[in-house]
């Protein structure tokens, strides 16, 4: 038997009022609870707790995709807004230094409270009282309010990206996808796109990509109404492959829930698209995100799962293999990860020749990477440093993030090793790329770094990074 839905008194607040909203549209719709969540793939108690004004959606993507289902014509989207603003305070900052006026304890917690969103908010670090730092998402338009001008949130890296009606009339909807308005096919003009996205993450960074990528997940899903037979299953396959970019672009900016939304997005599609290869990458990614969060349960249980999943001996069993490697040494298993990631450089020869598109990337060098990831970790500092330093001279030009991803890698390291000369000077140069990337991976290690320090924070060196690296932070107030 169902659980009993509450009287909602839809005046009481906006989370009653969205509550109540969405269920008068699910009744006129005609369908019930539990087939509502079979059509949105969302869970019969999470759409309940919705329903009965029990917790609100925490992403704007899943309510954007109920509206959709619904029909609700952007209304339950405005909804859900008016719930954020009524539950916490306004976000206040000034250029010289942003500050944050919400409790130590809102702010560590704010990134399971906010997905970033494209047109409403920008992902920024911020630095506590207690001298730590958090991501949180601050409100574009209460900046523009406060009297920041786009220079900040250039200063951040963080761009203005055109959103889905953005430049339509008042009045005027976006016109529907038409196959026949490309050139070639549209699952060639997407890939095209799909790729120049890829390169251009890695020189811009992740937050002019998202807009982009999340709208074409949208004109894709449209294309697929129409589409038949072996189209419609090649659009299907470009709208997995475009939900795990996303999930990419959002692991980068230092938005961990919405890759995880969209990484889940992408595993449950690659089963319709019934690539096994696809899933089994999908599912490593799981695995490698779980290890970037630190997650001493998932990261090894997924990577296995992935390596279960792969064709046997094959390239992309070796890509979930090097992420268990990093997950058994973020649990202190040495051996385990020592282990893991020969058998990972012994594998390269062979797997070379796998026709797969799937983890083309995976050479001696990203292995070496991971291994000296997984040494750092394990406290063998000097060791992953003099690692790092190799492979940053080994990268070729284009790779602008990951040159400062490692950088700030390496300055860790250094740290780690009682070099703190060289952390700071490499650390100022992965600040740069932080800058012009707006990179939350590279943020993250330099907080790390920031924190190594401490130790020696009256040297000048180091004196001077972390002068740097503070006027990057927002500050709670």
């Amino acid at each position: 038997m169902g659980q009993k839905p509450n009287m909602l008194t839809p005046e009481a607040s906006p989370l009653d009022r969205f509550g109540y909203t969405v269920r008068d549209l699910r009744e006129r719709r005609g369908y019930t609870l539990r087939g509502l969540a079979e059509v949105t793939f969302f869970s019969y108690s999470k759409l309940w707790k919705w329903e009965n004004a029990k917790r609100p959606p925490k992403h704007r993507s899943e309510v954007e995709h109920l509206d959709r289902v619904l029909n609700g014509q952007g209304l339950l989207v405005e909804l859900w807004q008016r719930i954020g603003a009524d539950v916490s305070p306004q976000s206040h900052v000034s250029v010289s230094g942003l500050h944050v006026s919400e409790s130590s304890v809102d702010l560590a917690t704010a990134v399971s409270r906010q997905a970033t969103s494209d047109d409403e908010g920008i992902f920024v670090p911020a630095r506590l009282r207690d001298g730590s730092v958090v991501f949180v998402a601050l409100d574009r338009r209460a900046m523009l309010r406060g009297g920041v001008g786009l220079g900040t949130a250039a200063a951040l890296s963080v761009g203005t990206p055109a959103v889905a009606g953005s430049h339509t009339l008042p009045g005027l909807t976006r016109p529907a996808r038409s196959a026949a308005a490309y050139s070639g096919t549209p699952v060639e003009h997407f890939q095209h796109v799909r790729r120049l996205l890829i390169d251009n993450d890695n020189l811009l960074g992740p937050s002019r990509a998202i807009a982009t990528a999340r709208q074409h997940i949208e004109d894709i899903k449209q294309l697929r109404q129409d589409a038949k037979g072996t189209d419609r299953h090649a659009l299907m396959e470009l709208q997995t492959q475009y939900a795990e970019f996303a999930s990419w672009l959002y692991q980068d900016l230092g938005d961990f829930d919405s890759a995880q939304f969209w990484l889940d997005r992408a595993f449950q599609w690659s089963h319709t698209v019934g690539d096994g290869d696809l899933t089994s990458y999908v599912l490593a990614r799981k695995a490698q995100l779980a290890g970037e969060m630190h997650d001493l349960v998932d990261v090894v249980d997924l990577a296995e799962a992935a390596q279960r999943m792969a064709r046997p001996r094959s390239r992309l069993a070796a890509v979930a293999r090097t992420y268990e490697s990093y997950g058994h040494a973020l649990r202190g298993e040495s051996t385990d990860s020592e282990r893991a990631i020969d058998d990972v450089r012994n594998a390269l020869d062979r797997v070379s020749g796998d026709t797969t598109p799937w983890g083309v990337w995976l050479n001696e060098q990203y292995v070496e990477v991971h291994r000296a990831q997984g040494l750092e970790v394990l406290g063998k500092h000097a060791e992953a440093a003099e690692l790092f330093t190799t492979a940053i001279k080994a990268l070729p030009d284009g790779y602008h993030r990951d040159r400062g991803v490692y950088m700030a890698r390496a300055a860790v390291a250094h740290a780690g090793a009682g070099a703190p000369d060289e952390a700071a000077a490499v650390g100022l140069q992965a600040l740069t790329v932080a800058n012009d990337t707006g990179s939350g991976r590279i943020v993250r290690e330099l907080a790390r770094l920031d924190k190594a320090l401490v130790p020696w924070q009256r040297q000048p060196e180091v004196t001077e990074f972390r002068a740097h690296f503070n006027g990057l932070l927002a500050h709670e107030s």
